[in-house]
């Protein structure tokens, strides 16, 4: 685990979220002042450099790309913006895989987090409502063909071949995650993941098999609240009700290196930005036999 890597989560674990998010301005905002300066050391890219750095690593062997990202987190090296972000991905994915991306909607900030804001709240318009996952998100989310999953907060956003089938049913399924879900159908089909300006701590994949496996998860979980809302889809209403399990004991993400092999997740840098990938169906399955023998990304407190 890399320094940044180890303050930002003990941050993240003793500090309170407006502390945390404090620091992370003052990070962000030492970033900025020395940008001429890291720039220098690392070098710079724009879409194209990277289009070509993704072809060397990924090749081509996958059906589906699911992309986890941070453009600010590509700063100041990358001189694109969102916008050339995006239309790389497309491009790179071109007409005959998916492209599939986060559209994740965690709650109104002013309220609390999404149990809050949809117990006040109980409407989630799936058209309207942006992605809370960074502005490249949410242009892919609003480009011409993309595809949306029907959950309020576990939202995936999808285009190409198997877009359609990837988002389908995701409003019936029986956990935000796990069967019938956009990671379900994933783990069965040759999906890539990958994070481009971020570390493997976004991999929301993890969360497959813990659905999967419900009371068999060797996690304690609360079942916590139903909450009925209406999901907005255009013209079209959907009665929906918003559960999941809630884990008791604190995940650490850090721990998946313990349980997936280096050749199954990847992780590396380029001009000084982190990337990782792995696959879908990798996740879940080194994730499942794990937790068969008692070993998780959980702490036990």
């Amino acid at each position: 685990m890399s320094l940044l890597e180890t303050a930002s989560g003990f941050a993240d674990r003793h500090l309170k979220p407006e502390h945390f998010l404090f620091l992370r301005g003052c990070y962000s905002r030492a970033r900025q002042r020395l940008a001429p300066l890291i720039r220098r050391v690392y070098g710079t890219f724009d879409a194209a450099d990277l289009r070509h750095h993704l072809e060397e690593q990924l090749g081509g062997d996958f059906e589906i790309l699911m992309v986890h990202s941070s453009v600010d987190h590509l700063a100041p090296m990358y001189t694109g913006n969102p916008l050339d972000f995006v239309k790389m991905l497309m491009e790179f994915c071109g007409p005959d895989r998916t492209l599939a991306m986060p559209a994740f909607y965690f709650g109104d900030p002013k309220i609390g987090g999404a149990a809050a804001t949809f117990k006040q709240k109980p409407i989630f318009d799936i058209r309207r409502t942006p992605s809370q996952m960074g502005l490249a998100t949410e242009l892919f989310r609003r480009s011409r063909g993309v595809v949306q999953s029907r959950h309020p907060v576990y939202r995936i956003a999808a285009i190409g071949p198997l877009a359609d089938e990837l988002v389908a049913g995701h409003e019936t399924a029986g956990s935000p995650a796990g069967a019938g879900t956009p990671f379900d159908f994933m783990a069965r089909k040759n999906a890539m993941i990958i994070g481009i300006g971020k570390p493997f701590e976004v991999l929301t994949q993890v969360h497959h098999p813990e659905d999967v496996m419900g009371d068999d998860f060797p996690v304690p979980a609360s079942s916590g609240e139903s909450i009925p809302m209406t999901l907005v889809d255009g013209k079209t209403e959907i009665s929906f009700e918003l559960k999941g399990r809630m884990p008791l004991w604190r995940r650490d993400m850090w721990k998946l290196r313990n349980i997936m092999s280096p050749t199954l997740l990847r992780e590396w840098t380029f001009h000084n930005v982190p990337l990782f990938t792995t696959r879908a169906g990798d996740v879940t399955l080194s994730i499942t036999e794990a937790a068969k023998l008692g070993v998780t990304i959980y702490d036990e407190p």
